[in-house]
Order: C-alpha cells, then sequence, then structure tokens
C-alpha cells in the first residue's frame, strides 16, 4: 500500500444489502480517498467535451464528464472492478470541521460487468452539488471479491470550487450537438416542394456550425430523394432541387462549397416502402452525411 493511499477501516457504515434497503450495519469498510494534500483536480477542455477528473490513489479515477450536445455524467474508472458487487450506495459525507452537516443518501446504481461505474445525469449533478458544499461523495459497495464486506471509494471535496468555476467556463463553451447527432442528418419536404423550412435551415445552422468546428471533417455529401408521386423523371428533378437548395444553403452560411458532393437519386432509395402519406413523407428527404480524415 503506498503512502499516497488513505486506507482505513470504520466500526460501521451504510451498506445495501439487496432487497432490503438500506441498514447501520457493522463493518470494516476498506476506503480509497486522495488525501486532503494531495488531492489533485485535473481539467480538460475543448468545444467537444469537458472532463474534470480526480485521480483516487490506488483505485482509479474519478470522472465528471460533459460532451457536446450530452447530459453530464459521473464515471468511475478503475482495473479494481471485482472489488465491486452488483449495487452501490452514493452517500455526501461531511468532514468533521462541517459541524451540523448531516451525511446525505444521494441515491444508487446498478454496476456494470466493467472497468467503469457509471451514473446518470441527475445523480452526478447531486454530487458536483454536494462537493461545492464541501462533502465527500462516497461510493460504497457491500460486495468486495464476493463477499459481505464493503469497499469504499470517497471523492475529496479539497480545491474542488476553482476547478468548478473553470469546468463552468467549458461547459458554456461546448458545442450544441456532437459528431454522432450530426454525422448523419436527414431533413424532410412537403409533397412538389424543395424550399427549406425554418425548421430545416436551423438543423443546417448546426451542421454548419460543427463542420466548421472540427477541422477533421474533410466532405460531406448531400443526397436528394423524393417519394414515389408522380413521374420518374419528375420526381428525380424534384429531389435535384431539394439536394441543390441544401447545397446552396449551406455555402451562404459558411461551408466551403469544395467541401460538398451533390448527389440525387428521385424515387430510387425509399427509407421505407411507399406504402402512404406517412411512409412518403420519410422519403421526401435530403441526407447530409460528414466524413472525417481517417
Amino acid at each position: 500500500m503506498s503512502l499516497g493511499s488513505l486506507f482505513h477501516f470504520c466500526r460501521f457504515t451504510l451498506i445495501s444489502l439487496g432487497g432490503f434497503g438500506l441498514v447501520l450495519a457493522p463493518a470494516q469498510a476498506v476506503t480509497f480517498q486522495a488525501p486532503i494534500d494531495q488531492t489533485d483536480w485535473k481539467l480538460m477542455t475543448s468545444k467537444f467535451e469537458c472532463r474534470l477528473s480526480q485521480p483516487i490513489p490506488d483505485f482509479g479515477t474519478a470522472v465528471f464528464e460533459r460532451r457536446a450536445g450530452e447530459q453530464l455524467r459521473f464515471v468511475l474508472d478503475t482495473a479494481q472492478r471485482s472489488l465491486f458487487g452488483r449495487e452501490t450506495l452514493i452517500v455526501a459525507e461531511s468532514p468533521a470541521w462541517l459541524p451540523g452537516n448531516a451525511n446525505r443518501q444521494i441515491g444508487r446504481v446498478e454496476t456494470p460487468a466493467s472497468s467503469q461505474i457509471r451514473v446518470d445525469q441527475a445523480l452526478a449533478n447531486d454530487m458536483l452539488v454536494s462537493l461545492y458544499k464541501g462533502q465527500s461523495p462516497a461510493l460504497t459497495n457491500g460486495r468486495w471479491n464476493g463477499t459481505k464486506e464493503p469497499v469504499k471509494v470517497a471523492i475529496s471535496s479539497a480545491n474542488f470550487q476553482d476547478a468548478y468555476s473553470s469546468y463552468k467556463g467549458c461547459i458554456a463553451e461546448l458545442l450544441p450537438v456532437n459528431y454522432k447527432q450530426i454525422a448523419r442528418s436527414a431533413v424532410l419536404f412537403p409533397s412538389a416542394q424543395w424550399r427549406l423550412s425554418d425548421a430545416t435551415k436551423k438543423r443546417l445552422d448546426l451542421v454548419a456550425l460543427y463542420v466548421q468546428t472540427d477541422k477533421t471533417v474533410k466532405a460531406i455529401y448531400v443526397d436528394g430523394h423524393s417519394d414515389n408521386l408522380g413521374r420518374r423523371l419528375a420526381n428525380r428533378d424534384l429531389s435535384r432541387k431539394r439536394a441543390e437548395e441544401v447545397t446552396k444553403y449551406l455555402v451562404k452560411v459558411g461551408i466551403d462549397e469544395e467541401m460538398v458532393t451533390t448527389r440525387y437519386h428521385g424515387e430510387r432509395y425509399p427509407v421505407i416502402k411507399n406504402r402512404n402519406n406517412e411512409t412518403r413523407t420519410r422519403n421526401r428527404r435530403v441526407t447530409v452525411r460528414l466524413e472525417r480524415d481517417s
């Protein structure tokens, strides 16, 4: 055991016992936590992701991460996944120098059979609040190495507020979408129409914003389609007008025309069979696909 690890035993601890809820049971909880004088908050920032992390000596890393277009989540990353059972309790623990602040249960999460324990937005936000108030979110599991002995991982609140201030600044600068959400977009058109609606323009504005920020995007493919109502040649011409209208708008809002390949297919490639008005609506579309530099 290294000197950088806080490894101690407690006579009593809150643990989760399956469907029996929480009990105050005598136990010796093995605790991993960074000492106050060695607590290190690391901040990684970009337009695409903000990560606020704390190394937990001898255990792993606690990470609050927010990706563009997604909600906050907390990840406890560890090579010691075998220490944990199926359910983990999260409690905001108050230090001795905060009298009057009782420990508070934040919630509990299912523990997957992987190297990460993930906590969704609501509980992750609650963990951030507790850190800001000087408390330490502690993750306790009552099935250490298949036994009934609990293991606890606590996140130190030392030096948190300064790091959190910078983290909030990063959040404010995140893009509204990420690559996965924008890499393939479809915009729909009314029957026999090719003009862009306001909703379509807003979607294309997001595409343009992302492409202008992510320099790894090297090509954009714009493909026009139609339903099967009317003559094939007329439908092909309609799909061309739709595709060209989309390309024209992307160029207008700042996309390099050399990046864009415009194609049109008429009714040849329906996304779903043209059986009724609803399915035909889905086929009257232009798809915009981004391609990154490999």
